[in-house]
Formats: C-alpha cells, structure tokens, sequence
C-alpha cells in the first residue's frame, strides 16, 4: 500500500485538527503543516535574470491547492 501525503496550509489549524483525528489510525497516511517561508533563495541582483526554469522542490498543483482549499494531497511510491 503507498503512502499517502496531507499537506496542510499554516493558517488552517481547524483542518490540520480534523485530517489528524480522521486519519490517526491509517498508518499509510501522514498530515503535515506546510513547512515553507518563502522563496529560499534571494536574488542579489534584482535585475538579474531567473536562471532556473522551474521550482523542482514543488509541484505547481500543490501550491494552487494549499491557496484554494488550504491542503495539498500526495500519493507518494
């Protein structure tokens, strides 16, 4: 069975209490508050040009979800 991945935003305390009691006995399932501040990295230039394509750390989705619904949902391998 794979795991499966809550990730819920930091100002939804009220959903982080209720997906915790609901899934507190599925041992595949975890429930955790979105970690993330910001953007790590801090340009020094500010006119420089991006040279990343993309954010490779997330996926875009879960960043729409955590804005829309206020969690993020993963099946992980």
């Amino acid at each position: 069975m794979g795991r499966e991945l809550f990730i819920v935003s930091r100002d939804r305390a009220d959903l982080y209490r209720y997906l915790t009691q609901t899934f507190a006995d599925a041992e595949n399932v975890e429930v955790v508050w979105d970690r993330r501040a910001g953007e790590r990295r801090a340009q020094a230039d500010s006119r420089a040009p991006e040279r990343r394509r993309a954010d490779c750390r997330t996926r875009r989705t879960v960043e729409d979800d955590l804005q829309a619904v206020g969690y993020a949902f993963l099946a992980l391998d």
